[in-house]
């Protein structure tokens, strides 16, 4: 077999070490500990590409909530100094065009929502320009410096913010609860949806009324979360790309993308032709190319997203990427419009690449471990970006254009880093269904032995089209189980994004049998290593990866315990998913239920006999908590020894401090009892 070893800790750690600390005894990572982990943003980097910014989130148990505060980096010294106050929330912070001041968004003193505050780089409190009561996000420049856009949620049908605020007050106190639509959806991730519609604001950089941009001229954004993604502003401050679905029924989405004149005119709509989504806006710099993200087929969201170039003097329209066979988006444009950067999730690893536009080539500039959230300087000279691995939380870091090079700028956690010990990891191909080679990564105990046994926690991801990379996992992490004394693995199988469309649409219309077949063979694979007790193994997943264990329950498996997290259960049963009411690319149930019977869990139920930890969260809209509840019932009442654990407060992931540690300390627990290894220290 195809062995790749990502020496992350031989050869990254080198060039990213810190200045050395006081000796002292390490210890494995903990669910408590890596809470304790401060939480970077994406920088913000000068247009001179002197100082970032980056927002850092510190988590406070006793509170149990983040807070969020501006840190600004000098590239010049390498010092480092915070710009808003501790106990403040401030986030995604954005540089004037001329470099002086610093737009973020903050919740403050009488503030009911978030609003626009901007800070002089040279000095000075932070100014308030929004008083917005329902809120401010996304905010961009105009190229100007003189005023800056938003985006808030509001009634399409009212006039003015003070009426605004007089209907959001409304609502709050009514005493009728009830809601009605006529058009699907009807709810979005945790939460249900209202008669609001998602509009473009424009504020003076001195303060004063925000004003429409989009609000009662024919246009709007899409009604769940829209960000900077879905808009840009042309150089000139004279357009602006906005990214709009046009879909009239409420079950076909079709995200497309439209330029907006500021003068008055009649927005115009650039991808009509294209049934599937359109998205990413971003000008060049010099105003003559606008680029955006294409995919071609309707209602698969992992088709490959192919970046276009309009050419605004000839309306010429140009794949730029189209012989790639990844997908891209948001892309950075360096300063000559000649090139831009673009993160890419590449094989198990987001990586760094340039574009180049005049010829199209594509040029890998990263390798090992995994960059996200690329900034560069006006120049092109200056590129930051955020780093990760298995065992670094992300870092900010310089990155060389021409050759990759990595330089370490942020040291927030090394003096806990330096009391962790982590077990090393790397990267595996095997034999998966149908001969097809399978990425896989293994994540070992600190102090991994080879010539011992340990038991082996398999995880199967969610999606089903994403990829576990190269990254530092919050949610899921593996160095954390393998803290526990597991050797723990996680395989990117058929449907995985990353390696290719064909790869990726393998499954769409058959969500069971590849990606089974390449989990069964993954466990085997880890069974003949001489490393792993194979009487002691478990899997575990969480979404899709909850289906994926669920499907396994009816199957043949060889693992003693299974872990299902917000698992899809019942397929029929998405169809109160949020995105239920979509229309599925492969036909519905009603249209074709044989397959919906070979693929749907529940059908397989009288197969069930494996211990099994269930676990839903109250809000969950993506997979409700029915399929959660049902699966439970279904195990009692086939008396498999089974346990519900509930969170009436968390949506798809658990997010809250002492939630997430209550949630790693149950599935210790139910892991030690069936494959032995370290047990909580108290109590969940």
């Amino acid at each position: 077999m195809l062995r790749a070893s990502i020496l992350a800790l031989a050869l990254l750690a080198p060039a990213l070490a810190s200045a050395p600390v006081q000796a002292q005894e390490k210890r494995p990572l903990t669910a408590e500990t890596m809470w304790e982990l401060k939480r970077l943003g994406p920088p913000a980097l000068s247009p001179d590409g002197r100082h970032a910014v980056v927002a850092v989130v510190t988590n406070d148990r006793a509170k149990d909530q983040p807070s969020s505060r501006l840190w600004l980096h000098d590239r010049r010294d390498g010092s480092w100094r915070p710009l808003t106050a501790e106990g403040i929330n401030s986030s995604n912070p954005v540089w004037s065009p001329d470099g002086t001041r610093i737009a973020f968004e903050s919740r403050r003193g009488d503030d009911e929502a978030n609003q626009i505050y901007v800070l002089p780089l040279a000095g000075g409190e932070a100014q308030r320009l929004t008083r917005v009561p329902t809120g401010v996000s996304a905010v961009r420049w105009f190229p100007d410096g003189r005023s800056l856009a938003f985006i808030s949620r509001v009634w399409a049908d009212l006039d003015g913010w003070e009426a605004q605020g007089k209907r959001l007050k409304e609502r709050k106190d009514s005493k009728v609860s009830g809601r009605a639509w006529d058009r699907a959806p009807v709810r979005h991730w945790d939460r249900w949806l209202d008669d609001r519609e998602n509009h473009l604001f424009r504020v003076a950089a001195e303060g004063g009324e925000a004003q429409a941009i989009t609000l009662g001229r024919g246009v709007k954004l899409p009604d769940q979360d829209p960000g900077l993604g879905h808009y840009d502003i042309s150089p000139d401050g004279r357009e602006i790309a906005l990214v709009m679905n046009t879909d009239p029924t409420g079950v076909r989405p079709n995200p497309d993308l439209f330029v907006l004149p500021l003068d008055g005119g009649e927005p115009r709509n650039l991808t009509a032709d294209n049934p599937a989504p359109d998205f990413g806006p971003r000008y060049s710099p010099d105003g003559r190319w606008l680029a955006w993200s294409k995919q071609s087929i309707p209602g698969f969201y992992a088709d490959r997203a192919v970046l276009h170039l309009i050419d605004r003097r000839s309306g010429q329209v140009r794949a730029l990427t189209a012989d790639f066979d990844r997908s891209v988006s948001n892309p950075v444009w360096a300063g000559d419009g000649r090139s831009m950067v673009v993160s890419v999730d590449d094989a198990g690893t987001n990586r760094l690449y340039r574009i180049d536009v005049p010829g199209g080539r594509i040029t890998a500039i990263t390798a090992a471990t995994s960059f996200t959230a690329p900034a560069l300087s006006r120049d092109g000279r200056v590129l930051v970006a955020l780093n990760e691995s298995f065992v670094q939380p992300p870092t900010l870091v310089s990155v060389d254009p021409r050759d990759g090079r990595v330089g370490k700028l942020s040291a927030f956690n090394d003096e806990l880093l330096a009391t962790i010990d982590f077990g090393s990891y790397e990267s595996v191909t095997y034999e998966g269904a149908n001969g097809v080679p399978i990425q896989m990564w293994i994540n070992y105990p600190p102090g991994f032995d080879r010539s011992r046994q340990y038991p082996l926690y398999l995880l199967l991801h969610g999606g089903p089209h994403n990829a576990i990379t190269d990254g530092f996992h919050w949610r899921w992490n593996a160095q954390v189980f393998s803290g526990w004394g597991y050797v723990t693995a996680w395989h990117n199988f058929h449907g995985s994004s990353g390696f290719g469309q064909e790869f990726a649409d393998s499954i769409t219309a058959d969500w069971a049998t590849l990606p089974y077949a390449d989990t069964i063979k993954a466990a085997q694979w880890l069974a003949a290593q001489p490393y792993i007790d194979a009487e002691r193994m478990a899997a575990g997943g969480a979404s899709y990866g909850g289906y994926l264990a669920s499907l396994l329950l009816g199957r043949e498996h060889p693992f003693k315990t299974i872990v299902a997290h917000a698992a899809v259960y019942n397929l029929y049963g998405q169809y109160a998913a949020d995105f239920g009411a979509s229309r599925n690319r492969h036909g519905e149930f009603w249209e074709d239920r044989s397959r919906f019977e070979a693929t749907s869990p529940h059908y397989a139920a009288g197969n069930f006999d494996t211990p099994t930890l269930v676990i839903h969260g109250e809000i969950d809209y993506r997979v409700p908590i029915n399929h959660g509840v049902e699966l439970f019932n279904t195990l009692q009442n086939r008396g498999v020894r089974s346990r519900f654990v509930h969170y009436p407060d968390e949506n798809h992931w658990i997010l809250k401090h002492n939630n997430s540690i209550h949630w790693y300390g149950e599935k210790q627990a139910w892991l030690a009892e069936f494959l032995g290894g370290a047990r909580p220290a108290a109590a969940p």
